[in-house]
C-alpha cells in the first residue's frame, strides 16, 4: 500500500509543479492529462483510442476559436463519448461548447457538465489534481479493480468517472471515490459492459 501511495503522490506533486507554471488564463485542458491509462491495458481498441485523441484535439481547437479568455474548459473523450467540464461565463457559451463537441466526427454522445460561473482558481485546480491522484492510488490498492480501466476527471471537487466497466466495477469505484477527502459529488459517465464481455477483453489483453 505505501509504495502505491508514494508513487501516486509523486505523480501528483509533479502535476502540481507543472500546474503552477501555467498562466492563470490558460483556458483549455485536453483529456484529463493526469495519469492517463496505458494502451496495453486499455479496454478500448487502438483505433478508438486514436479517435478519442483526435476528438479531444479538434474540440479543444474549436473551443479556443469560439470562446473568450473568461472560459476554462476541459475536454475528455473516452470511447467516443465526450465529457465537458469547467466554467464558462454565459449559458450561450455552454451551448456553443455543446454544439461544437456534438459536431465532431465519430462523437456518439456529449456529457456537458460545464457550469456558468467564474473560472476556478489555481488553488482549486491543485486540489482537484490531488483528489485525482489520491483516487487513482486507491484504485491501484483495490485488488478487485483494474485501475487503468477508469479515466478520472476532477473539477471543483466533483469527480467524473469514465471507462468501459461492469456494474460491479462501477459501484466499487463510485464507493471508493465518495470516500476520498474533499470530494463533494461523483458523476458516472461510463459504458457498462457485462462480466462476460470483461472476461473476453481480459483474455485479449493477456494474449497480447
Amino acid at each position: 500500500m505505501n509504495v502505491s501511495i508514494e508513487k501516486s503522490m509523486g505523480t501528483v506533486l509533479t502535476a502540481i509543479v507543472l500546474l503552477s507554471g501555467l498562466s492563470a488564463c490558460a483556458p483549455l485542458m485536453v483529456g484529463g492529462a493526469v495519469m492517463t491509462g496505458m494502451v496495453a491495458v486499455d479496454r478500448r481498441t487502438t483505433g478508438i483510442q486514436l479517435e478519442d485523441e483526435g476528438i479531444e484535439l479538434r474540440t479543444a481547437q474549436g473551443l479556443r476559436q469560439n470562446l473568450g479568455e473568461n472560459a476554462h474548459v476541459n475536454v475528455t473523450s473516452y470511447n467516443r463519448q465526450v465529457l465537458l467540464t469547467g466554467e464558462v461565463a454565459t449559458t450561450a457559451q455552454k451551448d456553443t461548447a455543446d454544439k461544437l463537441a456534438q459536431s465532431q466526427e465519430n462523437v456518439k454522445a456529449v456529457a456537458n457538465e460545464l457550469t456558468v460561473q467564474a473560472v476556478s482558481s489555481l488553488t482549486q485546480r491543485s486540489k482537484d489534481i490531488i483528489i485525482t491522484g489520491q483516487l487513482k492510488a486507491f484504485f491501484v490498492d483495490a485488488k478487485d479493480l483494474q485501475s487503468n480501466a477508469f479515466k478520472v476527471v476532477t473539477e471543483n471537487s466533483v469527480v467524473y468517472l469514465m471507462g468501459r466497466v461492469t456494474s460491479r466495477e462501477a459501484q466499487r469505484a463510485t464507493d471508493i471515490a465518495r470516500s476520498v477527502s474533499g470530494v463533494t459529488k461523483v458523476v458516472r459517465v461510463l459504458d457498462i459492459i457485462s462480466e462476460e464481455e470483461l472476461k473476453r477483453l481480459s483474455a485479449q489483453t493477456t494474449a497480447k
